[in-house]
C-alpha cells in the first residue's frame, strides 16, 4: 500500500493557512460584497450587476471610473516605456565584464527600491516645491531655469512627474532581474562569438536579448500588475482627491475614497467591493491575455 505523503500537507499549511486567510478568503468576500448593496441602517441587500452598471455607466460614477483608468494606463506605459529599457540598459552594462564599481553601482541603484514610498513622495515634493524646492536652483545654475514649473501643481504634468518619481525608485528591480538573465547567459556561447568576429552590439541583439526574453516578459508583467495595483505614491504627494482636479486619480485612489469616504463624498463598503472587482478584473485580463497571446509564444532556447 502506497504511503500517504503527510510531510508535505504539514510543510505546505502554514502557508496555505495564511494565503486563504489574508488573501483568497478576502478577495472572495470582495467579489462577493459587490453584488449588494447597504442603506443607511447599514442593512445590505442583493442587488446583482446594479453596482457594476452604475460604475460604468452612470454618468455620476463612470467619468470618475473612466479618468482613473485612463490615467492608471498612462502610469503604467510611461513604466513600461521608460523603466523597463533602462532597466535593460542599466543591466547590460552592469554585466560587462571589467567594468570597475559595478557591485557599487548596483547597491546604489536598487537602494531608492528599499525606501518607503512615503519617504520618497515627502522628499520629491520638497525637491520639486516651486516655495522651497531645490530644483530651480539646480536648472539655473545649468541655464534651464526658463523651462522650470510647479509640475506637481498642474494637470498636465502631475501623473506624469509622479510617474517618473515611480520610475526612478523601482528602476532597479527590473534591473536586477535583466541582470540576473543576463548573468545566466552560458559563457561559452559568448566566446563562440567572439571568435567568429561578433561585435558586442551584434552579439546582444542576437544572442543575449532573443534569450532573456522570458525575464522581459515577466518584468512586463510584473510592471503591469504592480502598477494597476499603484495607490502609495499617489496618496502620499496628493493624497486621496489625487489633484490637481482628478489629474492623477487612478483606480487605486478611486476605490479608497469609495470605499472609505473622503471630505464630503460618503464612503460605501458595496460600491467599493464593486470598484475592487473591476480592478481584479483588469489585472485578470491583462495577465490572461499575456500568458494566452506572449508566454506561450516565447521560445526558451535549449542550449
Amino acid at each position: 500500500m502506497k504511503r500517504i505523503p503527510w510531510h508535505i500537507a504539514v510543510f505546505l499549511a502554514p502557508a496555505v493557512l495564511l494565503y486563504s486567510v489574508f488573501s483568497a478568503l478576502p478577495l472572495i468576500d470582495t467579489l462577493r460584497l459587490g453584488f449588494f448593496t447597504s442603506n443607511d441602517a447599514g442593512q445590505t441587500s442583493f442587488v446583482g450587476l446594479a453596482n457594476y452598471i452604475t460604475i460604468l455607466t452612470d454618468p455620476a460614477w463612470s467619468e470618475s471610473f473612466w479618468n482613473a483608468m485612463w490615467n492608471n494606463c498612462k502610469f503604467f506605459f510611461i513604466h513600461l516605456l521608460i523603466q523597463n529599457p533602462i532597466g535593460l540598459v542599466l543591466a547590460t552594462l552592469l554585466s560587462l565584464k571589467g567594468l570597475k564599481g559595478a557591485r557599487h553601482y548596483r547597491t546604489l541603484i536598487f537602494l531608492p527600491t528599499l525606501l518607503s514610498v512615503v519617504i520618497i513622495g515627502f522628499i520629491w515634493q520638497l525637491i520639486l516645491s516651486p516655495l522651497w524646492g531645490v530644483s530651480e536652483g539646480l536648472m539655473d545654475k545649468v541655464g534651464l531655469v526658463d523651462y522650470f514649473a510647479p509640475w506637481l501643481g498642474e494637470e498636465g504634468s502631475a501623473l506624469i512627474t509622479l510617474a517618473l518619481i515611480s520610475v526612478w525608485q523601482f528602476v532597479g528591480i527590473p534591473m536586477m532581474l535583466i541582470y540576473a538573465a543576463l548573468l545566466a547567459v552560458p559563457e561559452d556561447i559568448i566566446e563562440a562569438a567572439h571568435v567568429e568576429g561578433a561585435s558586442a552590439w551584434r552579439i546582444f541583439w542576437e544572442i543575449k536579448l532573443p534569450l532573456i526574453l522570458p525575464t522581459l516578459g515577466l518584468v512586463t508583467i510584473l510592471t503591469y500588475v504592480g502598477n494597476f495595483n499603484a495607490f502609495d505614491l499617489i496618496y502620499s504627494v496628493k493624497g486621496a482627491i489625487a489633484g490637481p482636479n482628478y489629474s492623477t486619480d487612478i483606480l487605486g485612489t478611486l476605490f479608497y475614497r469609495t470605499f472609505f469616504g473622503y471630505q464630503s463624498q460618503i464612503g460605501s463598503p458595496t460600491m467599493g467591493a464593486a470598484v475592487a472587482t473591476l480592478m481584479f478584473l483588469v489585472i485578470l485580463a491583462g495577465v490572461g491575455s499575456y500568458f494566452y497571446f506572449v508566454q506561450r509564444k516565447l521560445t526558451r532556447y535549449e542550449l
